[in-house]
């Protein structure tokens, strides 16, 4: 029978961006093995516990409906790293039946409720010979924000989004060399599916039914749909004859009913409309600038394709989306609105003035810095090899036909498709 390494990764559902990287991860391992890697992805906090289940529902409303109360909801869960010490204190139960029946070699934890306790109830369960446990933090910079529930000073491997962002977490207790530096963590799909300069004209007019030479802004939000796009489409009115908007509403269906209505009654701004998109990487390759809240996800999809933000601060900036907001303030001077009229006059200043745009642009592009997220992935495969005594076979990326060990696919009698 095939070695088969088995990698448990730890999420929850508390904005998007969590399931997003613990879904990168799965997608990446699939890429790299092909079938020698076997991920497992929990949402440990929704399914272990009533309590916590809560919490994230309470979390999610939050976002949506009132930022500026997570201030508080923040310290409350920062309660947990007392809490979690040494050992799981809520839903243990649970985690101990999948710890029972996975026995993984390696326990990835892409949450910050999820790394102090669970790391040592593994090791303490499982034997700590036969277990690596590791953190992949998707934070921008260090600071108000940053969870101390993120430091988990027996963790195996730390690997940090930012230099910033791993300093910060080696002042607060992570031994400096457990830590690593690997950029962003994007589904293997979002960094091949690259639209050449030449092809964006088309795709904006073929795939979105837009114009190719018009100033297009991206009204982005993340998977709860936190938005307010109906004002900053109003501030956008007056500018319809130069600029056009790209907007995406998530899993909110009642924002994206109002605005398929708004669309209809003001046909003279050009707007591609859509719900819950799965090409957002594609949509930023297109736009000139995008608005959103700091979300680490979609600011890292904006860094690695060069889109400029704009920080949409209304109802305030919670703690975590201030790491970001500040990482890219220090680094690009990025500006923040805090209501519609902070949005017309950087818009108006941009349309009468195209130098400052640029201006803005170049600070932004020159904060890319380069990342192989098959580095990464490498690392924390390396450390389940460690815990379980045998290797798997790496496949190489990107995948040409016939790399994953089967008979090549004659793509030419229709019976299969490039990858």
């Amino acid at each position: 029978m095939e070695n088969k390494l088995r990698i448990l990764v730890l999420t929850s559902s508390t904005g998007g961006g969590h399931d997003a990287r613990a879904q990168a991860f799965a997608e990446w391992c699939f890429e790299l093995y092909r079938h020698g890697v076997d991920v497992r992805i929990e949402q440990m906090l929704e399914k272990s516990s009533v309590v916590s289940r809560s919490g994230v529902n309470l979390y999610n409303w939050i976002q949506v409906h009132m930022p500026f109360l997570h201030t508080f909801f923040y310290t409350a869960v920062e309660a947990l790293s007392y809490l979690n010490r040494s050992g799981v204190s809520i839903g243990r139960g649970y985690y101990r039946e999948v710890l029972d029946e996975y026995q993984p070699h390696l326990v990835l934890s892409v949450h910050d409720c999820l790394n102090r306790g669970y790391f040592q109830y593994a090791r303490e369960r499982l034997g700590r010979e036969n277990v690596r446990c590791a953190t992949y933090c998707g934070e921008f910079s260090g600071g108000w924000g940053y969870s101390r529930n993120w430091i988990e000073p027996s963790v195996d491997l730390y690997v940090s989004r930012t230099a910033t962002a791993r300093d910060f977490a080696v002042k607060h207790g992570i031994p400096v060399e457990k830590t690593s530096v690997r950029g962003h963590l994007m589904r293997p799909k979002a960094v091949m599916d690259v639209i050449p300069a030449e092809k964006r004209s088309t795709y904006l007019r073929k795939q979105l039914g837009l114009k190719a030479n018009r100033f297009t802004i991206f009204l982005a939000t993340g998977t709860n749909g936190a938005n307010n796009h109906m004002v900053l489409l109003e501030a956008l009115k007056k500018h319809h004859r130069r600029v056009q908007v790209i907007a995406v509403c998530g899993r909110n269906k009642e924002i994206y009913n109002e605005l398929v209505h708004w669309r209809s009654n003001h046909p003279k701004l050009p707007l591609y409309l859509d719900g819950f998109s799965d090409v957002v990487h594609e949509l930023m390759q297109v736009s000139d600038v995008i608005v959103t809240r700091g979300g680490t996800t979609s600011c890292a999809k904006a860094l690695h394709f060069g889109c400029p933000i704009v920080f949409n601060a209304f109802q305030g900036i919670m703690p975590q989306e201030r790491l970001t907001w500040k990482f890219f303030r220090n680094g690009a001077r990025s500006q923040k609105i805090e209501d519609a009229d902070d949005f017309a006059r950087l818009i108006d200043e941009w349309m009468e003035v195209p130098e400052a745009y640029q201006h803005y642009r170049d600070d932004f592009l020159d904060m890319r810095y380069p990342d192989d997220q098959t580095e990464l992935i490498s690392d924390l495969v390396g450390l389940a090899e460690e815990a379980s005594g045998f290797t798997v076979k790496r496949y190489p990326f990107p995948r040409r036909n016939g790399d994953n060990g089967e008979p090549p696919v004659d793509l030419a009698s229709g019976n299969g498709a490039a990858i």
